[in-house]
C-alpha cells in the first residue's frame, strides 16, 4: 500500500497563548480531492500554511508521500499553492505568468514553453497566451493561477479559498470546472473553504474544523447525512435538533437527534402517520419563500423548533406565505433521524 499524499500527525500551532491548531491527525490519499471546511478562525488555513511550509508547527509532523517535510522550506516541498487573490503578475502576459516558476528553476526555454502550453490546455485556456491578466474575467484569472501551479507538476496542489472572489454564478461554474480539471490531471487537491455547498459539491472527502480541531472526516454524504456532533449538524446545512423532553415526547427516547429539513413533510394535523414514520405537531411561526423551495419554521408543541424545506412544485409565494400561524404536523421517516454527540 502506497504512502498517503499528505499525512499530518499531532499537528499543533500556537500563537502566544492562542492555540490555532490543537492537535490534528489526518491522512489524505494520492489523487484525492480533499476539502478542509470550517468557519473563520477554525484552524483550517493555518493547517494549509503548515503543509505549504509558510508556518512552522509548534509540534507534530507533516509528511508528503512518506517523507517528513516538517522543517523544509516551501520551495523544497513538492506542493504548490493557489491563493484567493491569484497573485498574477499584471505586467506579464498569460504565458509569461505560467512560465515564471519554470524560468526561476532554469528550465530550458523550449521545454518550459511546451509545459506551459500543456498546462494552459489542461485548464481550457488555449489561445489566451498573449493576454494580460487585466484583460481576463475572474474565472479566467483563476484558471491562469491554476495553470501556473500545475505547470510545476506538484504532488499536491493547495487551494486557499480560490473561488472566494468570484460572483455566485461564476463560483458555481468553477466548482464543477475545478473538479473536472482535478480528475483530468490526477493529482491531489487540498482545498480550504468556509462554504459548505462548495465542499460538498467538489470533494471526495471533507474534514470539518472547529476551534483548531477536526470534528469529523467523511464523504460529503456522510458529513451531511450522518453528522457526528452538534457542531457539524449545525454548520453543514441547517441544524434541526430535537433534544431533552421534546425528544422523549416525540421520539420516545432521550438524547439529541437531528433530521434534515428536506426530509420533513408538512402535513395537516390530522393526517395519518405510517409505521416507519415519526411526527410532531406545531405551529408555523415563519415562512421563507425562496423561489424553488420554501422554508417553514415550526414551533413544536413538545418544545423546540424544526425547519422544514418543501419544494414549490405547484405553488406560488402567495400560496405558502398564507400558512404563517397555521397548525401543521411534520412527518419524517425514522431512518432519516440520527443521534449525535452533544
Amino acid at each position: 500500500m502506497s504512502d498517503p499524499a499528505v499525512r499530518l500527525s499531532g499537528l499543533r500551532k500556537s500563537f502566544g497563548g492562542v492555540h490555532a491548531v490543537a492537535g490534528v491527525d489526518l491522512d489524505i490519499a494520492d489523487g484525492e480531492f480533499f476539502a478542509m471546511l470550517g468557519p473563520s478562525g477554525s484552524g483550517k488555513t493555518t493547517v494549509l500554511r503548515m503543509i505549504a511550509g509558510f508556518e512552522s508547527p509548534t509540534s507534530g509532523t507533516v509528511e508528503l508521500g512518506g517523507a517528513d517535510v516538517t522543517r523544509l522550506a516551501p520551495f523544497e516541498r513538492d506542493v504548490n499553492t493557489v491563493f484567493q487573490d491569484y497573485a498574477l503578475f499584471p505586467h506579464m502576459d498569460v504565458l509569461g505568468n505560467v512560465e515564471y516558476g519554470l524560468r526561476v528553476k532554469r528550465v530550458p526555454r523550449a521545454r518550459r514553453r511546451e509545459r506551459a502550453l500543456a498546462a494552459l490546455a489542461s485548464v481550457r485556456l488555449e489561445g489566451y497566451e498573449r493576454r494580460r491578466p487585466g484583460q481576463l474575467s475572474g474565472g479566467q484569472r483563476q484558471r491562469v493561477a491554476l495553470a501556473r501551479a500545475l505547470v510545476n507538476r506538484p504532488r499536491v496542489l493547495l487551494l486557499d479559498e480560490p473561488l472566494g472572489a468570484l460572483d455566485l454564478k461564476l463560483r458555481e461554474e468553477m466548482q464543477v470546472e475545478l473538479k473536472s480539471i482535478q480528475r483530468e490531471v490526477g493529482i491531489t487537491f487540498l482545498f480550504v473553504t468556509h462554504d459548505q455547498e462548495e465542499a460538498l459539491t467538489m470533494s471526495d472527502r471533507v474534514a470539518v474544523f472547529n476551534e483548531g480541531r477536526i470534528e469529523q472526516v467523511g464523504t460529503p454524504a456522510e458529513i451531511y447525512e450522518r453528522p457526528s456532533t452538534a457542531f457539524v449538524a449545525g454548520f453543514v446545512g441547517t441544524s434541526n435538533l430535537i433534544s431533552g423532553e421534546a425528544a422523549q415526547a416525540v421520539l420516545g427516547r432521550r438524547g439529541t437527534f437531528s433530521v434534515r429539513p428536506e426530509k420533513l413533510r408538512v402535513a395537516a394535523p390530522g393526517d395519518p402517520v405510517g409505521d416507519a414514520e415519526h411526527s410532531a405537531t406545531g405551529t408555523v411561526s415563519e415562512v421563507v419563500y425562496a423561489g424553488p423551495a420554501t422554508r417553514f419554521v415550526v414551533e413544536l408543541d413538545a418544545g423546540g423548533r424544526l425547519i422544514a424545506l418543501q419544494q414549490n412544485l405547484q405553488v406560488s409565494s402567495m400560496d405558502v406565505t398564507g400558512l404563517r400561524g397555521t397548525r401543521v404536523r411534520l412527518v419524517w421517516q425514522r431512518r432519516h433521524e440520527f443521534a449525535i454527540v452533544s
